[in-house]
């Protein structure tokens, strides 16, 4: 987490507008999901992949250890789609991989192959869309764009606490966590568990206790929302290339979809 907030500030593309960057991939990211078709989706994963590596210099390893997280989630739910159990008495539908066991039959149905197909590259467009927003963009920016689309203020207040705390509770995790190791709290089974009950109770007063003064602080200075500093202009040319992206995309999901 420390690391993608890291090159969300360093990265090469840290210096585009955050209007531009946002356009950019939830403009890609909403025409994957609507016209669902596989070869948008590679099309989109492939640019997006390389706006990351080569645009943002973004390190390859790191963005490949990024997608094994979802990608473990996306092959447990394609699992899920595509074997089916059924009776043995049971009509099985077409399918391409049957197996029976006892009186139950598992099978792998055409229909089910087509739609972990079409879920596959859809959620790999989507997933890439999403990182190069985080791995190019501050918060800070994106909570600066949320409101120049007139966004609720607390909605984006919300946002900046949420993320703010996340650091907080991180940090204080692993003091806690430090402080119980130097102690020996993990040295057996029955510790491990001991400590890690009193770990959650500790991070749970904490969080609380600095919820209660970070709110105090904010009346104290009369809730005055702080901006990001507007030292970026927009490009013409950048946006010349996403229009150009997003035409090409619909040109060709409206004749070959």
């Amino acid at each position: 987490m420390l690391l993608i907030d890291k090159y969300a500030y360093i990265n090469k593309l840290a210096s585009v507008h955050p209007l531009e960057k946002m356009t950019f991939s939830l403009g890609l990211l909403l025409l994957s999901l609507i016209m669902r078709d596989e070869l948008i989706s590679l099309i989109t994963f492939i640019v997006m992949s390389a706006f990351i590596i080569l645009g943002a210099q973004i390190p390859f390893m790191y963005y490949a250890k990024l997608l094994l997280l979802p990608g473990f989630f996306l092959l447990s739910s394609l699992v899920s789609i595509l074997i089916a159990i059924a009776p043995t008495s049971s009509v099985i539908p077409l399918h391409i991989w049957a197996f029976q066991l006892k009186t139950w039959t598992i099978f792998v149905g055409t229909a089910s192959l087509l739609t972990a197909q079409e879920l596959f590259f859809i959620v790999l467009g989507s997933i890439s869309c999403l990182y190069f927003l985080i791995l190019t963009t501050s918060v800070q920016s994106i909570c600066h764009v949320l409101r120049q689309w007139h966004l609720p203020v607390l909605f984006v207040e919300l946002v900046e606490l949420t993320y703010r705390f996340i650091f907080i509770f991180l940090d204080s995790m692993q003091k806690i966590h430090l402080a119980q190791q130097a102690r020996l709290g993990y040295r057996s089974p029955m510790q491990w568990l001991r400590s890690v009950s009193m770990l959650i109770a500790a991070l749970f007063a904490e969080m609380f206790q600095r919820s209660r003064e970070l709110n105090n602080a904010m009346q104290a200075r009369g809730g005055e929302p702080v901006y990001w500093p507007e030292n970026v202009s927009y490009s013409q040319k950048n946006w010349l290339g996403i229009t150009s992206v997003f035409v090409f995309l619909i040109i060709y999901g409206g004749f070959f979809s």
